[in-house]
């Protein structure tokens, strides 16, 4: 069963408090997600370290529960 946006919010979220997770069902199947993530924890990491921590979020769930995820993430200003 894949995750749902509130799953994979929530585990983003409990892995870095204060982020802002906007989710978005690219293939109205609940299986294909693009995901904006605005988060502190991000400030001074680049690209690479921002979508690093993301993954680390989801404890190894990409490629099995979650199957695609679209990830475009920021520092807040």
């Amino acid at each position: 069963m894949p995750m749902s946006a509130d799953e994979i919010t929530r585990a983003i979220t409990d892995a870095l408090p204060g982020a802002e997770v906007v989710m978005t069902d690219l293939a109205g199947d609940n299986d294909h997600w693009a995901a904006k993530v605005t988060a502190p924890q991000f400030a001074g990491k680049n690209r690479v370290q921002q979508h690093k921590m993301v993954y680390d979020a989801l404890g190894g769930r990409m490629g099995g529960v979650l199957h695609a995820l679209q990830l475009s993430t920021a520092a807040p200003n």
